[in-house]
């Protein structure tokens, strides 16, 4: 094993006194190919071009002599530390960071990133992490080759975003170009790059607000990858329809909307369809999950609806006005799908775009039966539940002859429909 292993943070910046030291005395040195032409590599050390980190974590593991690793930015974050420190290698190994490649980029675009989400793409993942720069407004994305600057903004289609692309930073070719999400795919970039898509708004949507509707307030926050407005000023899931800002009588019952929610279980990286909004409850809330959403529904007063709720609880969601299922077919591929309306027919629809799961409901049995088969169909295993729930008022007084006090106000049943897809 190498007798010690030092990685190196390179920025552009001149080196330190420690790591000129550790690469004075360097017998091998690894890094990427602008690294391995530093004048300070020593002229007789082996050298390795960084292509698979984790052969050359192996390679170094069978060197006798001391090791450097030069990376760009700070090593640790998302970077060789990492792979270097796995307990397969048996590296010891000692930091020396520079800034990282996403605060250079911040720097140069002039802004603060403490309220960024900060995600690596590849060609695999490219979908989630274009979920993420949907469902937040300002996101770090660390590309790859095709992963890059014009497949985010391809991905993205109608969300308009700005895009910040600061490439080669700290290089002699470093460039920083800010151009709106409809130019990018339009250029060539080179990879990697760090891209950082901020923008505000989605759709008819609108920024994080407070909860009287105005925007939030530029103070800074005190949670990484939050903005200042977190929590959101509304505590609680589930809530009545009033919350959003419907009437009561108006929307899905709370309890119904909890379970939806709990079998969907929408999260950071997926994008979610919520088929027939109304309100827009299920939609917020599963964007307060960390989903990226999109609230179809065909009364425009219901899409008015759900955006304003949005700002409310201060996330982002994309509205589309439309009638199901012919409006999903331009839609982007979903991860999971509540369809609130349209039956079965929207079911086998959504079913054909092979999400891995699909809730629905029914009043009847007969309808019930129809959503379980459309999905049976197509390959889902389904459950289905019978959900009764009754809402109590305790204040209520008491009747005269039963002593009883606890009036109903509503009472709900509803059959429950889930599919998981298998595989």
């Amino acid at each position: 094993m190498a007798d010690r292993v030092t990685v190196i943070g390179w920025d552009g910046s001149p080196l330190t006194e420690a790591a000129l030291g550790a690469l004075g005395a360097a017998s091998l040195v690894a890094g990427a190919a602008h690294h391995l032409t530093l004048p300070e590599v020593p002229p007789g050390a082996e050298r390795i071009r960084l292509g698979s980190v984790g052969l050359a974590a192996r390679r170094i593991a069978r060197h006798r002599g001391t090791a450097v690793v030069i990376a760009d930015g700070d090593p640790g974050f998302f970077g060789v530390v990492r792979t270097l420190r796995d307990p397969e290698h048996g590296l010891e190994v000692e930091v020396l960071p520079a800034v990282s490649s996403v605060a250079a980029a911040f720097a140069r675009a002039g802004m603060p990133w403490d309220d960024a989400q900060v995600v690596v793409a590849h060609e695999r993942n490219l979908r989630r992490a274009v979920n993420v720069c949907r469902a937040h407004p300002k996101v770090a994305v660390l590309t790859s080759p095709g992963a890059g600057p014009a497949e985010l903004a391809l991905l993205l289609r109608d969300v308009h975003r700005t895009f910040v692309i600061c490439e080669e930073l700290g290089g002699a070719h470093e460039r920083v170009t800010v151009l709106t999400s409809d130019k990018v795919a339009e250029h060539v970039w080179r990879d990697p790059n760090v891209t950082l898509v901020i923008g505000g708004g989605i759709g008819a949507g609108a920024g994080p607000t407070t909860a009287g509707g105005a925007a939030a307030p530029a103070a800074g926050g005190w949670l990484a990858g939050h903005d200042a407005g977190y929590p959101p000023p509304v505590r609680g899931w589930s809530l009545a329809p009033a919350e959003y800002g419907a009437a009561p009588d108006e929307g899905e019952a709370p309890h119904l909307r909890a379970v939806q929610l709990a079998r969907l279980g929408p999260r950071q990286g997926d994008l979610v369809w919520d088929i027939g909004a109304g309100s827009g409850a299920a939609a917020v809330e599963a964007a307060r999950f960390g989903a990226a959403v999109i609230a179809v529904d065909r009364d425009p007063d219901a899409c008015a609806r759900a955006s304003a709720a949005a700002r409310r609880f201060g996330v982002l969601l994309q509205t589309v006005h439309g009638t199901a299922p012919g409006v999903l077919n331009d839609l982007p591929e979903p991860d999971v799908v509540r369809v609130g309306g349209g039956g079965a027919a929207v079911v086998a629809e959504c079913a054909a775009r092979r999400p891995e799961r699909i809730v629905a409901h029914a009043r009847t049995r007969d309808g019930a039966e129809e959503v379980v088969r459309a999905l049976t169909d197509a390959g889902y295993a389904v459950e289905c539940s019978l959900l009764q729930s009754v809402d109590l008022d305790p204040q209520a007084p008491a009747d005269a002859g039963s002593g009883a006090g606890w009036r109903e106000r509503e009472r709900t049943v509803v059959f429950l429909v889930a599919g998981s897809r298998a595989g």
